[in-house]
């Protein structure tokens, strides 16, 4: 298997990963906001950190993996 389709699938993989925790979130904040026994600061409160790891892990992941398929290729062609 290539580098590039490895890469490839990597990224796919991760992107699935990303929306699928994404959809979980929203429907976390959706099912807090309209439940009345919870207070909507409270669900802000928990979600917000949760939401900005898996997004930053995510983008952190993806931007290594691309950065790491680009040097590859600049040292094969040098």
């Amino acid at each position: 298997m290539d580098r590039e389709k490895l890469s490839f699938i990597v990224t796919v993989l991760i992107a699935i990963t990303l929306c699928i925790c994404l959809l979980a979130i929203v429907f976390a904040l959706l099912l807090g906001l309209f439940d009345s026994r919870v207070s909507n600061e409270e669900v802000f409160k928990q979600l917000s950190p949760a939401l900005m790891t898996i997004i930053g892990a995510a983008v952190g992941v993806l931007a290594g993996a691309k950065l790491q398929s680009n040097e590859k290729n600049c040292n094969a062609k040098i």
